[in-house]
This record gives structure tokens, C-alpha cells and sequence, in this order.
């Protein structure tokens, strides 16, 4: 597996873990396996891999589960996002793509785990775009959840949640 030398960062929807990598692996791929699809509450995990000693954690620190005697699954306590996997004899962690400021830098390179991919996955491009976003009616509902987000931008920030009054 080869590694870039490349500077990463991530973290969490509220912005209590942040990381900052390094280094990565050209190592992205989708895993359908019952196990990331039970951690990240979806048909399958979207991972890549740094070096475990490109990793620094920058804010907060993740909780971890471990899901079996080899492997910690790390999140977020106070939001719940999943941040990684973690092989904890490898020398590699592997962080959910979602959870990269620059999700789009990792496009999937291998699947794994497709005993157990839900019958239904290769079905995801012939759908046709519901437009829910676009929806006249919703417009006001859209632009609520926007005015009022608490999700951390896709950046470092020095401080978070900010300092800035909230309109009520």
C-alpha cells in the first residue's frame, strides 16, 4: 500500500474531535460487511487509511467501541458521528471519508465485505433525483435548518461551537 505525503483533517458534525493526518494510503474503498454497516448506520462505510503515526488529534477525543477483540470503532460521544476503524494490530487507522474536510480528495478505489451487501446497492445510480431540496413548499423548512445548523464547518477552527450570538 502506498502512502502520500499529503495534509488531511477532519472530525466529528459538532466539531468536538477534530484530527489532522499527514500522511494517507491509497487504500479508499467501501466496506458492505454487517459490521460497518451496524457502526455507521448505513449500507456501507466509506473508508481510507493514515499511517497511525501521521495521525494527531487536534480537539476532543474520539469514544471507542470495540467491535471485536481486534478491531476499535471510533465516534464522537457528543454527536455520534463515526470518525474510524481501527485494526488495533495494524499500523494504519482508517477514517470514515465522510468525516474528511475534503471527502471528494478519496473517491472509492476497491468494495469489501460484499457477502454482505444489501441487494438493492447497485440499483443507487438508476434512481431519479427526487428534487426534495428543490422543492418550492420546503424552501422556508430548508432555510431554517441552515440559519440554525450546529454542524462544524469543513475546516480548523481555533474555537467551537463559535462565539457568535445566536439570532432568537
Amino acid at each position: 500500500m502506498e502512502r502520500y505525503a499529503m495534509e488531511v483533517s477532519g472530525g466529528c458534525q459538532c466539531g468536538a474531535v477534530r484530527y489532522h493526518a499527514t500522511e494517507m494510503m491509497d487504500n479508499s474503498h467501501i466496506c458492505h460487511c454487517r459490521m460497518c454497516q451496524k457502526a455507521v448506520g448505513n449500507i456501507f462505510a466509506a473508508l481510507v487509511a493514515a499511517p497511525r503515526e501521521a495521525i494527531t488529534w487536534t480537539r476532543g477525543a474520539p469514544a471507542r467501541f470495540r467491535s471485536s477483540d481486534h478491531v476499535d470503532r471510533g465516534f464522537c460521544a457528543q454527536c455520534g458521528t463515526p470518525l474510524f476503524y481501527d485494526d488495533i494490530e495494524a499500523n494504519r487507522v482508517n477514517f470514515t471519508i465522510g468525516s474528511l474536510d475534503h471527502p471528494e480528495l478519496f473517491p472509492p478505489l476497491a468494495h469489501a465485505g460484499r457477502e454482505s451487501r444489501v441487494a438493492w446497492f447497485d440499483t443507487l445510480f438508476s434512481i431519479e433525483d427526487g428534487g426534495i431540496t428543490e422543492q418550492p413548499e420546503r424552501q422556508a423548512w430548508w432555510s431554517a435548518i441552515k440559519a440554525t445548523s450546529r454542524q462544524h464547518p469543513d475546516h480548523d477552527t481555533a474555537v467551537w461551537p463559535d462565539a457568535q450570538p445566536q439570532d432568537k
